[in-house]
């Protein structure tokens, strides 16, 4: 049975408020991010304790609730249930791939699975509100928010055309998704962190910087690198996953459903196993 709505059909006295938070949040997402590049407040990566960590802590956190305050009218129980989840893989993943130094970071695998099966507004809200609750003990992901909603935002919009309808489309949008994070994450990493990542992209700014780069076309061609690189191979291991889930499981979001992120023949396939198993 396909979950039902958590609300009523929205009806245009609902959908304006709705947008309005839509539109409210990612403004504040999109103002902080400038924020940070603009004012470029480094006394952020010493803790949770400064003004900017605070004013970087309330832009993205609570553009990250007026997000969700504005898809919520249009979630299905199974898509309300799988944000957390979304988040905790972020999480979780992210912190082992940079305690391991990786030249990735594996830190969108739940956004993106969110996206692929619940639409691009709740990619983007699982994406910033990742970074935001990952931000209370982790200060170096907070600044990166507004990059990991656009992430959701652009893996929702790709699943919307189809590219996770064949496993090998999705390394071709992951391409794609992750030249575009990394040009955005670029300038965040210069200006608030002096570029300062894990062992494996600090390696590779040194290369650049080596060859005569200056620090921020340095990390531009590195975050062109390892975001392309990063998003290709979380972009598979989605499609793997969401392939690997029964047909029933992935029909209980209405996303998924209806615009078919599996292709139309996903369905037919699994009952012509079916049937060939009976028959045997």
């Amino acid at each position: 049975m396909v979950s039902s709505s958590l609300t009523l059909p929205a009806d245009r006295t609902t959908e304006r408020p709705r947008r309005l938070l839509l539109v409210l949040g990612g403004a504040l997402i999109v103002a902080t991010y400038l924020f940070l590049v603009t004012v470029q407040p480094t006394e952020i990566a010493g803790g949770m304790g400064s003004a900017a960590s605070l004013v970087s802590l309330f832009g993205f956190l609570g553009g990250g609730a007026l997000l969700v305050g504005g898809i919520l009218p249009m979630l299905t129980t199974s898509s309300l249930v799988i944000m957390p989840l979304g988040i905790a893989l972020n999480i979780a993943i992210g912190q082992v791939a940079g305690s391991l130094g990786l030249q990735i970071y594996l830190d969108a695998i739940g956004t993106v699975l969110v996206a692929v099966l619940a639409g691009p507004a709740a990619g983007a809200a699982t994406g910033a509100l990742s970074n935001a609750v990952w931000g209370l003990f982790n200060p170096f992901a907070l600044p990166f928010a507004a990059g990991a909603a656009l992430i959701g935002l652009l893996a929702g919009l790709a699943a919307q055309h189809g590219a996770f309808r064949r496993v090998y489309l999705a390394p071709v949008a992951g391409l794609v998704v992750g030249a575009i994070g990394g040009l955005v994450a670029a300038p965040v990493a210069v200006f608030m962190f002096g570029a300062a990542g894990t062992f494996g992209t600090n390696a590779i700014i040194a290369v650049f910087r080596s060859m005569g780069d200056k620090l921020l076309v340095a990390a531009t061609k590195q975050g062109l690198l390892s975001d392309s690189l990063d998003k290709i191979v979380v972009f598979v291991v989605v499609a793997l996953i969401v392939y690997a889930l029964p047909q029933r499981a992935v029909r209980q979001f209405p996303f998924a459903r209806t615009h078919r992120v599996l292709g139309a023949r996903s369905g037919q396939r699994a009952r012509m196993t079916a049937g060939a198993g009976s028959a045997g």
